[in-house]
This record gives C-alpha cells, sequence and structure tokens, in this order.
C-alpha cells in the first residue's frame, strides 16, 4: 500500500463513543493516538489525513472526552482512533475517572488494535503519567510506538539528547515499539513517515 495514496483517498469521520458499548463492530484493524492533553492528537490526525478539520482541535486542554472513530480508504482499510487526553489536572475528579476507564479498557480490550501510537509533546518529554499508560499497556501487552509532537518548538540539540533518553527509556518497556517517530504536524516534518509507521503496523 501506498502511504500517500492511502492517506489522500477518503477518510471519514464514523462516530464518538463515549462509553464501550458504542464501540464499532471490530471488522478491521484499529490505529490509535494516545497522549496527554494538549500534546496535539488532533492536530497529528488532522495533518497525518492532510486535511484540516477532519480531527476536531479545542483551545480547551481534555475537550475530547470520547473515542473518535475515523474510517480510512474505500473499501474500508482500517480505523483511526483519536482517544481522549488524560492528565488534565482542571478537569473534574469525575470526569477524570471516567476517561480513565474508557482509555484503560479499549487499550486492554481491543482485539483488532494493532497499536497505539503514544505522543509526547518535545517540549515536556516523557512524565509520570505517561510513563503510568506505558505501564498499563506494558503489562496488557499493548504494541505502542513513542511519537514526538512539536518537533519544531525545541532546539536541534535538546531534541537529539531528548531521542536519546527516550530510546534509553524505551528499553524497559516489553510492549515499546523500538523505533520512536518525531513529528511537526505545524511544518509537516516527519508526517511521511508516520504514515509509513502506521500503514506498517496495519500490516503486522
Amino acid at each position: 500500500m501506498d502511504p500517500e495514496k492511502i492517506f489522500s483517498g477518503p477518510v471519514e469521520f464514523l462516530k464518538s463513543a463515549p462509553q464501550l458499548q458504542h464501540l464499532p463492530d471490530p471488522s478491521v484493524p484499529e490505529i490509535a493516538f494516545a497522549g496527554r492533553s494538549n500534546v496535539g492528537k488532533s492536530t497529528l490526525i488532522n495533518a497525518l489525513t492532510n486535511r484540516k478539520g477532519l480531527a476536531r482541535i479545542s483551545g480547551t486542554p481534555g475537550r475530547t472526552q470520547e473515542l473518535n472513530f475515523f474510517d480510512v480508504g474505500r473499501p474500508l482499510l482500517f480505523r483511526i482512533v483519536d482517544m481522549p487526553g488524560y492528565g488534565f489536572a482542571k478537569a473534574p475528579p469525575g470526569v477524570v475517572k471516567k476517561w480513565r476507564f474508557l482509555v484503560n479498557d479499549y487499550l486492554r480490550g481491543r482485539q483488532v488494535l494493532k497499536r497505539t501510537f503514544l505522543l509526547i509533546d518535545c517540549r515536556r518529554g516523557i512524565g509520570d503519567i505517561d510513563r503510568e499508560i506505558m505501564q498499563m499497556m506494558d503489562d496488557a501487552a499493548v504494541s505502542y510506538r513513542v511519537t514526538l509532537t512539536k518537533a519544531d518548538k525545541v532546539k536541534a540539540s535538546a531534541l537529539e539528547k531528548l531521542q536519546h533518553s527516550v530510546h534509553d527509556e524505551l528499553a524497559k518497556h516489553p510492549a515499546a515499539f523500538p523505533e520512536i517517530s518525531v513529528t511537526s504536524a505545524e511544518k509537516k516534518g516527519g508526517i511521511a513517515d508516520l504514515r509509513s509507521a502506521v500503514l506498517e503496523a496495519v500490516m503486522s
């Protein structure tokens, strides 16, 4: 499959799932995008699919409170899943708990989930809340690939140092994919490589 051809073809919003019973039928592979609030998931998905408004972008961290599913290809090839952000301190505790259960239950129990792309802001690096999600995916044997976002916001030397530290940390996590992706949605940096990585995961 040609990544450029696939992502320039039909990509459509399917549905939002506030609870597990609203998930679409598990008929095709799914690729999930996870990360803390305001890490740039929606922006990256829009860049990945070369569309401006496919995934809704909000200036309010924590706005995405559901699993959002997008169909890729016609006939349908796979689905992209935009997951609720985690770690937003100002959200009410009950809302945080609801998001957490939804994310954890989806990641642990979705058999058609081929890989989760775990987004990490280059300016923050891997935080304790990210490590909790990584440990959960390790325990559940859910394959994930760390994807650095907003690479254009840091100096090249800082980015290189971050990549080395992330690689060292991933060696301790059995479910982590050994390679990382480095992206800038704003500058379109790393987007072609990310498309290839998504399709590689779909076909794995």
